[in-house]
């Protein structure tokens, strides 16, 4: 193997896709538009939720319960019959409805046991749990408070303090935009990769490689570092001026260290891109293959849900996949500020994986260049 052959043949690679005006398209909205739209719009915490109060009781207390329900937490409350409960729920217009029953505060007053009916669009995942639990300490809250005639005393016998460690404010941007922009990079990683050996195949162009002293594991290194140092440079210019810059996401960790691990995942991507591509005759065929790798590997890693809420067999099964390691050495490094002594086995993992995928896709590039070459 000669390095000049595999730096020539990586330079051929970015001059076919900078005249790929499509790619480069893709390339460019993939880590702007695509992190910055989905950090900004798509909200895990409790925030602008709708509601609306069916008031049977019109008490003093009950308008106290309705005025708790304030922004940005919930829009502006409205006030609905209780015949209308049901059909609003149906048609999808409020996440929540609460019910005030009638006689509420004359119950509480006189000590008898009352209920409030608290109806919960659980569709909306990401803020029927938050939403429930936030309107349940409230009300909580303004009934003792009614009780007591004074706020709650806060020095109770157990007291219960919360501390969000690495992200105190709660912010669901941070979070997104992290992993939006291990999502492309994922997804970048396989297509442009296994794109490449693709359009040389079906221009005929591999032919040309195979008269020339060139062995196929130059032919596939070249197509490995030019895909992988696009997408680095790619990502990393968004990690800058995108997530650090307008998402104002801070980065606890050393911001080296963590475009080590990229470059070192982005290698793995690539190669796993390549074997894909020997297993599919055409460019159809690659990215009906590519894109359910992708969604298996990218959803089932931790980075929507942890590890352990899932399965225990599909746990052990995600072990074989780079971007579940990946997915936790990005979130120790850059939110809990990790250095290399606590990551090294994640990125260990991720380049044993990533050679695994290389001597395989090897193998096969092989055996699929000899049977083109006859």
């Amino acid at each position: 193997m000669r390095i000049g052959h595999v730096y020539r043949l990586g330079l051929k690679e970015m001059i076919s896709l900078r005249h790929d005006p499509v790619l480069v398209f893709l390339i460019i909205y993939a880590f702007t538009f695509s992190i910055f739209a989905p950090a900004r719009g798509v909200k895990l915490e409790l925030e602008n939720a709708s509601a609306a109060v069916v008031d049977e009781d019109r008490s003093q207390l009950s308008r106290r319960l309705i005025d708790s329900l304030r922004e940005p937490y919930f829009q502006t409350p409205e006030r609905i019959a209780i015949q209308q409960i049901d059909p609003a729920m149906d048609a999808g217009r409020y996440t929540f409805v609460i019910d005030i029953p009638p006689g509420f505060q004359a119950d509480l007053s006189e000590g008898r046991r009352t209920a409030i009916q608290v109806n919960v669009d659980a569709t909306a995942m990401a803020q029927a749990g938050a939403g429930a639990r936030y309107i349940e300490q409230v009300l909580s809250l303004e009934v003792a408070d009614h009780l007591a005639s004074r706020p709650p005393d806060p020095n109770q016998a157990v007291t219960a303090v919360t501390r969000l460690a690495f992200n105190p404010n709660g912010h669901s941007s941070w979070f997104m935009a992290v992993m939006q922009l291990i999502n492309m990079s994922t997804l970048l990683g396989i297509l442009l990769t296994g794109a490449a050996l693709i359009r040389e195949r079906e221009h005929g162009t591999i032919e040309h490689l195979l008269v020339m002293p060139l062995t196929p594991a130059e032919i596939m290194l070249s197509k490995i570092w030019s895909n992988a140092l696009v997408i680095l440079v790619a990502a990393s210019v968004s990690l800058f001026v995108v997530i650090r810059g307008l998402l104002e996401v801070p980065i606890a960790g050393p911001i080296p260290l963590f475009l080590f691990g990229m470059a070192t995942y982005l290698a793995s991507l690539t190669a796993i891109g390549i074997l894909l591509a020997t297993v599919a005759r055409s460019m159809p065929q690659f990215g009906l293959l590519s894109i359910p790798v992708f969604l298996v590997m990218y959803m089932l890693s931790g980075a929507n849900t942890p590890l352990d809420a899932m399965p225990e067999f599909l746990q052990r099964l995600m072990l074989v996949s780079p971007t579940t390691h990946f997915v936790a050495f990005s979130q120790s490094v850059v939110f809990r500020g990790a250095g290399l002594d606590a990551v090294w086995p994640q990125l260990l993992a991720t380049a044993a994986i990533g050679a695994l995928a290389f001597v395989a896709a090897l193998a096969r590039f092989r055996r699929t260049v000899t049977l083109s070459s006859l």
